[in-house]
């Protein structure tokens, strides 16, 4: 198991989150009637509030680990982004870094959840509000360069696509030129073009996806990838192409799957004996345990125990919410191991290796080597 003392390293890490900041509102409603206008329930509005979604919602699973945060990315001069960066401010991050753009609109999911008295809400519409375009070229331009400027001052630099137009070419080459100095972590969207290695350059540390988005990487069908020979063979190609040295793929009730340089091939089933009330925000959290415990010198297998046990203990909950160090280490206390898998026996051995590396027992709940937080490479 772990304990407290194995996360407070977290609070020594310097981390820049940098991506597509998103508002994500929620209105509680209860039911009323079915209206006479249309086949429709009307639902009576109780209550509504403001939270943290996209790379807002990284940062803030960071800073509730204990970790010291700056987030750079841009919202709109508009209602919803003053309240997103307040929320941020309020939380700790520095946010000096996020631009407000004129002519842009904060982008903002708007959740309505609805339930009866004493019984649990569940989400029944969504309304997105997007920008109208990619925010403008000129601020992506100085947005690589404030990225640049950190070298030396960040450990951690997590990357936080939502197709939003913030991640591209520019952050890209940016991010890749950070891998010297700092854990470099992209949780993609719909492309990896801008963030593969080239020539002698490293690679980023790690690479986030889930299943679908991996499929789209890959240009196989999605439901193929729920055999875990097929995954293996998509996840290493990817990693390969890509260039970094650890493929972190969710896969929702299925758990998570780690690929390496290595060639090894780890699963871990789902964590968590409650029932999932809300997905919402559960890949954030995965990005933001599964970057700070590599940098914090984790083994790569104990960081996907961390982030698929801080996962499991998140979708428990109504809309996107963090993770703090507290349930983190109880959801740890039962969090499966992982298992390893590979076509071939040199595969075979690179998972026994790395699951013998950080001290996999034979009992339930035996993940974590000990009280230390070490682990391999």
């Amino acid at each position: 198991m772990t304990s407290t003392t194995d996360l407070s390293s977290f609070a020594a890490l310097r981390v820049a989150v940098v991506g597509d900041l998103i508002a994500d509102r929620y209105i509680h409603a209860e039911p009323k009637a079915v209206s006479r206008e249309a086949p429709v329930m009307v639902l009576r509005h109780r209550s509504e509030h403001l939270g943290a979604g996209g790379a807002a919602n990284v940062a803030r699973n960071a800073l509730a680990l204990g970790a010291r945060v700056r987030i750079l990315g841009a919202v709109g001069r508009d209602r919803h982004g003053r309240e997103l960066v307040n929320i941020l401010a309020a939380d700790g991050a520095d946010t000096e870094a996020i631009q407000f753009l004129d002519g842009w609109d904060t982008p903002t999911k708007t959740r309505v959840l609805a339930a009866e008295a004493r019984r649990s809400p569940r989400q029944v519409l969504r309304l997105d509000r997007d920008p109208g375009a990619p925010p403008p070229a000129e601020w992506r331009v100085e947005l690589a360069s404030q990225v640049r400027a950190l070298a030396g001052e960040v450990d951690v630099l997590l990357v936080s696509d939502y197709a939003y137009g913030t991640v591209g070419r520019e952050l890209g080459a940016a991010a890749l030129s950070a891998v010297a100095t700092a854990t470099v972590v992209l949780d993609p969207r719909v492309s990896l073009t801008h963030f593969k290695a080239a020539g002698e350059h490293c690679g980023l540390a790690a690479a986030t996806p889930n299943q679908g988005e991996l499929a789209l990487f890959a240009g196989v069908p999605t439901p193929s990838l729920d055999c875990d020979e097929a995954l293996a063979r998509a996840a290493q190609a990817v990693r390969a192409e890509l260039g970094c040295r650890h493929l972190l793929v969710t896969r929702g009730n299925r758990g998570m799957a780690l690929f390496g340089a290595d060639g090894g091939n780890l699963f871990v089933p789902i964590s968590g004996s409650g029932e999932v009330t809300d997905v919402c925000g559960a890949g954030d959290t995965a990005a933001a345990v599964f970057a700070l415990a590599l940098a914090a010198g984790t083994g790569a297998p104990e960081a996907m125990v961390m982030a698929n046990a801080a996962s499991g203990r998140v979708v428990m909950e109504n809309g996107a919410v963090v993770c703090t160090p507290q349930a983190l280490v109880a959801a740890l206390e039962q969090a499966p191991r992982p298992r390893g898998y590979s076509g071939e026996a040199d595969g075979v051995a690179a998972a026994q290796a790395k699951l013998a590396a950080v001290g996999v027992g034979e009992g339930p709940g035996r993940v974590l080597r000990n009280a230390s937080g070490g682990g391999g490479a």
